[in-house]
């Protein structure tokens, strides 16, 4: 399969980040000098970064807002939204599941031999914003501008809900201009996307060299097991996802995953499904997904469906309690699996979230949440694979819920793929 210039230069991207960061690790005078060096490099990731969020909020409100406008109907609203939250518990459940089995059939952490830490104060982990009561009233904006200032997806999705089908309900000339006039803020969101995409290979770079300037190759080495058993759990969850997405697309989901391949390497190499929004909403489009039903489904998905995230949770849970030794019972585990199905879904927009979301639970089963502190040199690598997922799975989830509605209208298999390269290559 040909890569599009964008995909290249983003691979080629990721081999100087290895190569250069390696270098500056290996020649780095003192441990600190490399940490400052690393600081430079992830001066770039930043940058990009913030470019890719600064698209964000705008285009969420803009693209939901004409998409509910144009339904007109509260009640396709309700069917959109069960659809895709019937969806989202189930692929949450074989994540978790995933990770649970996996964990216990490969044993990472058996026999690590490694002393751990008693005390878990460098974790940094803001657990107290796991909270169920908070993260429900959170949901809800208080200011609206305040949601959009600060990247709220959820706060932002459910203000343009009530905006959206309010607007659908107004039938006068004046309704139908801000509807026009927010479609053609979609258009000019999508512009400025394709613009700022092109900083994305430098993005990568600094987010590459800076994580190996700062730790090397070694920590690669050190924890190989953990993350080749882990990249395995995730590697069933893909397959798992595409024979879910075959179910209902057919052979349509093979043209699907070559149309967002770069989206899902962006965000592999960045670590932040973030970076991926913006052009992974417009290959959906270019997919056949109507955009109301993208504009929906997807910003609610990177709320509450992250498969790569719920995959982790759980293995690093079973890893944990195997590095200390401390054997679990069956019906522990799967205790914990559901405290952790339920826990998971408040865990959008809380820094760092699957590790707080794990550093919340484990007291609950007798585990020492200090147990985080040993894959911590090693997580960048291991949120990179958890991206990935939760980018596949959105994508995934909405080309499905399209499909279901029957409005979902795939290109025809020889032409899409060359289209959406030709597209990408101006990019």
């Amino acid at each position: 399969m040909k890569f599009n210039r964008l995909t290249t230069m983003v691979v080629v991207a990721m081999v100087l980040g290895v190569l250069v960061g390696y270098a500056c690790h290996e020649y780095a005078s003192s441990p600190e000098k490399a940490k400052e060096i690393a600081e430079y490099f992830g001066i770039l990731t930043d940058i990009f970064l913030r470019m890719i969020k600064m698209i964000i909020a705008p285009l969420v409100f803009a693209t939901l807002v004409t998409g509910l406008a144009n339904m007109g109907d509260a009640k396709a609203v309700g069917r959109i939204g069960a659809r895709a939250l019937g969806w989202f518990v189930a692929a949450s459940f074989c994540s978790l599941l995933i990770g649970l089995v996996y964990a216990n059939v490969l044993q990472p952490g058996h026999g690590l031999g490694v002393e751990l830490p008693t005390s878990a104060a460098d974790l940094h982990l803001k657990t107290s914003a796991l909270n169920f009561k908070d993260f429900i009233t959170h949901v809800f904006p208080k200011n609206f501008f305040e949601a959009m200032a600060t990247n709220e997806v959820l706060q932002i999705l459910v203000f343009a809900l009530f905006f959206g089908i309010a607007l659908g309900q107004l039938h006068n000339q004046s309704a139908r201009s801000l509807v026009g006039t927010l479609d053609e803020v979609v258009h000019v969101m999508l512009k400025v996307t394709d613009y700022v995409m092109r900083f994305a290979p430098v993005g990568v770079f600094g987010a590459v060299a800076s994580t190996i300037a700062l730790h090397g190759l070694g920590v690669l080495l050190v924890f190989g097991k953990f993350m080749l058993c882990f990249y395995l759990a995730l590697a069933t969850m893909w397959l798992l996802l595409v024979l879910a997405g075959y179910v209902v697309l057919g052979r349509k989901v093979f043209d699907l995953l070559a149309m967002i391949r770069g989206s899902l390497l962006v965000g592999f190499s960045t670590a932040s499904s973030e970076s991926t929004y913006p052009k992974l909403m417009e290959q959906l489009e270019k997919f056949g997904v109507p955009p109301r039903i993208v504009g929906f489904v997807l910003p609610l998905g990177y709320s509450f469906n992250l498969d790569g995230s719920m995959v982790y949770t759980t293995f690093l849970a079973i890893f944990i309690a195997q590095a200390y030794g401390i054997d679990m019972t069956l019906t522990a585990q799967v205790t914990m699996l559901l405290v952790l199905m339920v826990s998971s879904k408040g865990i959008a927009g809380v820094p760092r979230a699957s590790l707080v979301v794990v550093a919340a639970v484990l007291p609950m089963f007798g585990l020492p949440e200090a147990g985080i502190l040993l894959i911590l040199g090693i997580d960048h690598f291991l949120d990179m694979g958890r991206t990935l997922t939760n980018v596949l799975g959105n994508a995934i989830a909405t080309a499905v819920v399209a499909k279901w509605e029957g409005e979902a209208e795939p290109v025809s298999s020889d032409q899409p793929v060359l289209d959406a390269a030709a597209q990408a290559e101006a990019v």
